[in-house]
């Protein structure tokens, strides 16, 4: 699946709400770091528990994907063309290839809700999120 995936800068949930009520859409999911389980490599402030990890909404039938940057996002570098396949070896193939010359947010590494996910900017400018589903 090839969607659309944006980074907000700690007000994710308000813009989501936002989204919902001016399109008549849905919020399918939101998931919030405190629901993240205890990483030492990855360790979450106090303050940011309430932040959004990861959320879906539904408008007009298409699904689109939000977080709050764990980073100071800013326009035009807070969308991402997300793959979400269960294709693990499509997800490495085009990892490879897109890495080259890029500058890499988060490496492709197996994660807790994931085989594999990662982030990246290529070469030209465009931001990629890579998830293989288990």
């Amino acid at each position: 699946m090839i969607g659309h995936y944006l980074m907000f800068d700690r007000n994710c949930e308000e813009a989501l709400q936002t989204y919902e009520k001016a399109f008549g859409g849905k919020i399918t999911e939101i998931q919030k770091y405190k629901d993240m389980p205890a990483n030492p490599n990855f360790p979450i402030p106090a303050s940011d528990m309430e932040l959004v990890l990861h959320s879906r909404i539904v408008i007009d039938g298409t699904e689109i994907m939000a977080a709050d940057s764990a980073g100071k996002s800013g326009a035009g570098s807070n969308m991402y063309v997300s793959i979400t396949t269960k294709d693990a070896a499509l997800v490495k193939k085009a990892w490879e290839i897109l890495a080259v010359k890029a500058e890499v947010y988060m490496e492709l590494t197996p994660s807790f809700f994931a085989e594999l996910h990662g982030s990246l900017k290529d070469q030209f400018g465009v931001n990629w999120m890579f998830t293989a589903e288990k």
